[in-house]
Parts: C-alpha cells; sequence; structure tokens
C-alpha cells in the first residue's frame, strides 16, 4: 500500500484545519488517519496514482495549510518518501522508479516531550458526523520533523545528517529541480 504524509505549516494545526473543514473532512473519511509526526497526518492508499489523485482533489487544502506532501510506494522504496512531484511524474510515466533516487532532502526526527499542547483544540467540528477518524488521527506523535538537508546520493550513498544531532532522519527524494531551485 503507496502512503501519503502531510506535514502542516508551523502556523497552524494541520489535523483540525483538515477535519474542520467539509470538502477535506469527506475525503480523508474513507481513510484511516495517523499522526506518524508532529503537525502532520498520513494515510494509506493503493497506489501511487490513488495518492497523486488524493493530493489533486486536496490541493486547495494543501496550498493555504501544509508544507509538503510526502509519498512512499514500497516499489520504490521502504523507507524513503518521494515528493509530491516526483510521485506525479512517476504516475505519468515521466520518470523511471530506478531514476528517482538521485536529488534528496535528509529531514531530522527530534523527540517531542509527552505534553498536551494547551493551543490544540480537543477536537475538531464534524457537523455531527462519527469522530473516529478524528480519533485515530489524535494520537501523540513521539517526534517531529526538523531542517530539511538538501543532498545528493553519489555512489549509491547519502551524506549523514549533521544539521542537528538526532538519533533518525527522514529521507525524501526530490526533482532535480526541487533540489536545486
Amino acid at each position: 500500500m503507496t502512503r501519503v504524509c502531510l506535514i502542516g505549516n508551523d502556523n497552524c494545526n494541520l489535523q483540525y484545519e483538515l477535519l474542520s473543514r467539509e470538502t477535506s473532512r469527506e475525503a480523508l473519511a474513507t481513510y484511516d488517519l495517523t499522526r506518524p509526526f508532529e503537525n502532520t497526518i498520513a494515510l494509506r492508499t493503493v497506489s501511487v496514482g490513488a495518492a497523486v489523485s488524493l493530493l489533486n482533489d486536496l490541493n486547495w487544502y494543501l496550498t493555504r495549510f501544509v508544507d509538503e506532501a510526502l509519498v512512499q510506494e514500497p516499489s520504490i522504496s521502504d523507507d524513503e518518501w518521494l515528493s509530491r512531484s516526483l510521485a506525479e511524474q512517476l504516475r505519468n510515466g515521466a520518470v523511471e522508479p530506478d531514476e528517482t533516487a538521485e536529488f534528496c532532502k535528509i529531514y531530522g526526527l527530534e523527540r517531542v516531550a509527552d505534553t498536551d499542547s494547551e493551543d490544540e483544540p480537543k477536537s475538531a467540528a464534524t457537523d455531527g458526523d462519527d469522530s473516529s477518524e478524528t480519533e485515530r488521527a489524535r494520537s501523540e506523535p513521539s517526534s517531529r520533523l526538523v531542517e530539511p538537508l538538501y543532498v545528493r546520493r553519489t555512489a549509491g550513498e547519502l551524506p549523514d545528517y549533521d544539521l542537528r544531532d538526532v538519533d533518525e532522519t527522514l529521507v525524501v527524494r526530490l526533482t532535480e529541480a526541487e533540489h536545486s531551485p
């Protein structure tokens, strides 16, 4: 199954913004939502095409509340993600799977203190709908994504993340244009 992860803007609560609006809430209603990192929402789709289609359906909300939309396709990599642009190129046949690994962005994963945030709303508005998606998405993440490092894979190896002292990282494959704007 292909995974999608939406990384929220710093100035908003992504879960609240997406689930409090009827159109985005309905688009996400059929998915089991999780929060793998602070201010993110993740879900599984059946394919890269379905993931890109969902992102296109949510585009109005993505431009307002999301810093980045990521797609993870197991046939490409079990532990690396694709940028939205790269996933679109892959779906459209403009790039082959083995051509996706050269340009990357590496996020550090920083541990989050296990406390309730007072600036987060207690629940998203649901207009009387079943709020099970909201409750599933509420699980508190144990880490947050920090400072991306843009790198180029050479001889099949990625450089180490050295912007902060972190135990884990998350690798996102990019298009050349995203790597060198």
